[in-house]
């Protein structure tokens, strides 16, 4: 039987043109729901969207970067104008950066990903929230990372920017409770993904080994299990969750 949780409604994914991203499109389309694919990267994005399409499903493309507010609050504008509404939203987008002592780590680097991974899931939930007021409703889902939760030598700006998509989300989910806005987190371990094969940890077979064994499951995680996870927290199926940071990490945290 199809899935049609979301049945007409309207879910914007950010970061949609690859990897998790890509994973929470094709999971939102086929939970009925209308994706507005977002990504800084408009050939990817466009693919993704035109995929959807092809499959019968309804869907566009907007260009944003996230850590820019003029592209965000056009994002949000382009989705209602298109849709009249928000119901969702999955803020996914994010990058990397560089693996380096803390001593080490260049400005630039520190502010790029701050700047991406932070402040732009903070603009993003600014914009979703305004619209969702507005509508007196909607979810709103935070990609965080098991590094929000624990740290991880080398990658301090990236742990540092994690840790703050909980704080976040916390304080979202209790400022707009009662406007019927709930903001959750999930919180991947290492997930098969673009991102974990540009630093060379997937494409090394010794690595990805090394890698899949810090999981107690002994694996690596796939985008389609984020995605799910990400799907579940906007449905009704989670309608008495807020603030949760919902871990999807093959058992690593609880080492």
């Amino acid at each position: 039987m199809e899935d049609q949780r979301l049945n007409g409604q309207v879910a914007l994914v950010t970061g949609g043109g690859s990897g998790i991203g890509w994973a929470a499109c094709k999971a939102f389309a086929r939970a009925g729901a209308r994706v507005v694919v977002s990504d800084v990267n408009e050939e990817n994005g466009n693919r993704v969207a035109k995929r959807l399409i092809e499959c019968g499903h309804e869907a566009m493309f907007v260009r944003a970067d996230v850590s820019n507010a003029a592209d965000v609050e056009h994002l949000i504008d382009a989705t209602v104008a298109a849709y009249g509404c928000l119901d969702m939203a999955f803020n996914n987008a994010g990058i990397e950066g560089e693996l380096a002592p803390m001593a080490d780590y260049s400005d630039a680097a520190w502010d790029r990903v701050i700047a991406v991974n932070l402040t732009g899931v903070r603009l993003c939930m600014k914009y979703e929230i305004k619209q969702m007021v507005k509508q007196n409703g909607g979810a709103i889902v935070n990609n965080a990372s098991i590094l929000g939760v624990v740290g991880f030598a080398n990658a301090s700006a990236y742990t540092a920017a994690k840790h703050g998509v909980l704080g976040l989300t916390k304080v979202g989910a209790l400022e707009y409770a009662a406007s019927h806005i709930r903001i959750n987190a999930v919180c991947p371990a290492f997930i098969e993904t673009p991102m974990l094969s540009r630093v060379g940890l997937t494409t090394d077979p010794v690595k990805r080994e090394a890698i899949a064994n810090l999981h107690p499951l002994k694996r690596l995680g796939q985008p389609e299990e984020i995605a799910a996870a990400a799907v579940w927290l906007c449905s009704p199926d989670a309608s008495f969750i807020t603030g949760h940071p919902l871990l999807v990490d093959g058992g690593y945290v609880i080492q």
